[in-house]
């Protein structure tokens, strides 16, 4: 579970662009997720129009976005089985401060990444 180069150069200037407009509401959703009894606030985010993890938090469409963010946590990515249960532990080792870094899920169509992105600072 660590950052791919291949994400880097390829999807990571878009993603920086679209996540200093929407940092605010991802740090707040992470927060509300986790007042709520959900721990490890996770935030699945797609080009593609629709995908089925998560609640769609902000489309990108309506925002001039060039990624919709969803809004889930790890109970769920478990449940679907998108983190094995054998690899529990290990997400949770790697999981940064929700305070401080965002979880991002980057779903495109021919794979499917991890993210800690650090919340821009006030």
């Amino acid at each position: 579970m660590t950052n791919d180069p291949e994400l880097s150069g390829k999807y990571l200037g878009t993603i920086s662009t679209d996540f200093v407009k929407v940092a605010d509401t991802l740090k707040e959703a992470s927060y509300q997720i986790r007042k709520a009894g959900f721990a490890y606030p996770i935030f699945p985010i797609t080009q593609e129009d629709d995908q089925p993890i998560g609640q769609l938090l902000i489309k990108k469409s309506e925002q001039s976005l060039d990624w919709s963010y969803y809004a889930s946590f790890l109970d769920e990515f478990l449940q679907r089985e998108l983190v094995g249960t054998e690899k529990e532990e290990e997400f949770k080792n790697a999981y940064k401060d929700p305070d401080e870094f965002c979880c991002l899920f980057v779903i495109d169509k021919s794979f499917t990444r991890f993210v800690f992105i650090p919340f821009p600072e006030d």
